[in-house]
């Protein structure tokens, strides 16, 4: 079971500071995918960085059941 942290807009479409993957995800890409087509607003973001133990991912980077993963939207302001 994954547990993936959430900040910014991605709370917000979410729901919640934390998700729980209710399906296995083998790397970054398929986690990407489970949240375009579990929650649509994903797909509209422009930019979108994930992190796996606290650095940025690749799309091919493994996700572990044990790694500290977080969804880290596009940031603006000034």
């Amino acid at each position: 079971m994954v547990t993936v942290k959430l900040f910014g807009i991605a709370k917000e479409i979410v729901g919640g500071s934390t998700l729980t993957l209710d399906s296995p995800v083998a790397n970054v890409e398929e986690l990407l995918h489970y949240l375009r087509e579990r929650y649509p607003e994903f797909a509209k973001l422009t930019s979108l960085l994930i992190a796996v133990n606290d650095e940025y991912a690749r799309p091919a980077t493994v996700i572990h059941d044990t790694d500290e993963i977080a969804v880290i939207p596009p940031v603006s302001g000034g």
